[in-house]
């Protein structure tokens, strides 16, 4: 599914309180747990480096990346996108930059690695997010995508129950691995790594809402060999050639 309009930076929408809401109670910190830890793990060897995270103001790995003692600097569309990280920038522990997504006020090449998430599905005009997050990253790119290549397929069947859930969902767009790649290839980029999180779609989860059986139902399908083809969203690593 694709946005038919854009009317506003899709990274204000995800540092919203509503937007928190979808990944509250246990099953939410259950998904959010599943993904910062294959980030982690993705920089388990990078310790320190510098991270500029693109639209992050949902926090979802800002603090995760923190604490692990990284230097992080957080983008946003307006001032509203740091407020789930006042604790952070209070502290000193993080930094924010206000600007837009599009005009990164950073040199080319400069930050280490660059992340991107729940973003590049809700924009309109993602090639050109691509290239300026290739511009300004000096060694690796971090971005999560849902695919059309798992049970996102079916999504449009889905997304009545979906929106009944979340209260507030939006549209989004699917994409294939070498849909990707090819935007990237032509800023210098290729794929050096990709896990997927999960084989069920999100909103079966959510409605299960309980992490013991999420947990359960997911390490089958792992064992299976299901999430490794055909699971989403795809958690993908890109390095600088």
């Amino acid at each position: 599914m694709t946005n038919s309009s854009e009317l506003i930076p899709a990274d204000i929408e995800t540092a919203s309180d509503g937007y928190a809401n979808r990944f509250s109670g246990s099953i939410g910190k259950w998904m959010l747990n599943r993904q910062s830890a294959i980030v982690l793990d993705f920089l388990q060897e990078r310790p320190g480096i510098s991270i500029l995270d693109v639209g992050g103001g949902h926090a979802q790995l800002a603090r995760p990346l923190v604490d692990a003692e990284f230097t992080v600097t957080v983008q946003g569309s307006t001032p509203s996108c740091s407020k789930r990280i006042d604790d952070l920038l209070s502290g000193q522990r993080c930094h924010f930059i206000c600007s837009s997504m599009f005009e990164l006020p950073i040199g080319d090449a400069t930050v280490d690695t660059v992340l991107c998430f729940r973003l590049i599905t809700h924009c309109d005009e993602w090639p050109r997010l691509i290239e300026e997050l290739c511009r300004v990253a000096k060694r690796s790119i971090i971005i999560d995508y849902p695919t059309s290549q798992s049970l996102n397929a079916i999504s449009g069947g889905l997304f009545g129950a979906k929106k009944r859930l979340e209260g507030n969902t939006r549209t989004w767009q699917l994409f294939r691995k070498d849909e990707l790649e090819t935007i990237f290839k032509k800023h210098g980029f290729r794929c050096k790594q990709e896990k997927k999180q999960f084989f069920l779609p999100m909103v079966l989860h959510r409605m299960l809402g309980c992490p013991t059986v999420s947990s359960f139902l997911e390490a089958i399908c792992q064992g299976l060999g299901l999430t490794k083809q055909w699971g989403s969203p795809v958690i993908m690593e890109l390095e600088r050639q």
